[in-house]
């Protein structure tokens, strides 16, 4: 890192990655173009989730090469700080490490449960929740082991 006055420890990053309700996984095509797309994620402890279709491009990359970078942005404000500097203050947090498939059906609908109380806390009374796993055979979970994590934070100086 550069600005290395810019950096935040790790409880910073996993704070700003639970406020977040998406972050954008990049991927290597094997090629001289990246593969980047948002995806909805959650946190719990060392690993994130996200879930998907059971083909398609981002699952035939993710078996060729299940290295991921994952980059988290919280507050993202344009700024003019006198007397003519333009800027931007930001909150990031960068996480790499390696994604794998979930098979086994309970850690698939353990993962499902918490993106949904995450994501949709609202439909997980009344039953909703447990019909939705009527599509848990068709439908990918993804679990990346975070590997390296790094934040990063640029703030409005005190009295700003």
């Amino acid at each position: 890192m550069r600005r290395n006055d810019r950096a935040r420890d790790a409880a910073f990053s996993l704070s700003l990655i639970d406020r977040c309700t998406h972050g954008v996984m990049a991927l290597s095509t094997g090629e001289d173009t990246p593969y980047c797309l948002p995806l909805s994620f959650v946190r719990e402890g060392n690993a994130l989730y996200f879930h998907c279709a059971l083909e398609g491009r981002k699952v035939d990359l993710l078996r060729r090469n299940p290295r991921v970078c994952v980059t988290f942005v919280g507050r993202d404000q344009p700024a003019l700080e006198q007397p003519a500097n333009f800027t931007t203050y930001y909150q990031s947090a960068i996480v790499t490490g390696f994604a794998e498939p979930l098979t086994a059906p309970e850690e698939k609908r353990r993962a499902l449960e918490l993106l949904c109380r995450r994501l949709l806390p609202q439909y997980m009374d009344g039953g909703l929740f447990e019909r939705g796993l009527a599509s848990l055979p068709r439908t990918g979970v993804w679990k990346i082991t975070i590997e390296q994590l790094s934040g990063k934070e640029k703030a409005p100086k005190p009295g700003r």
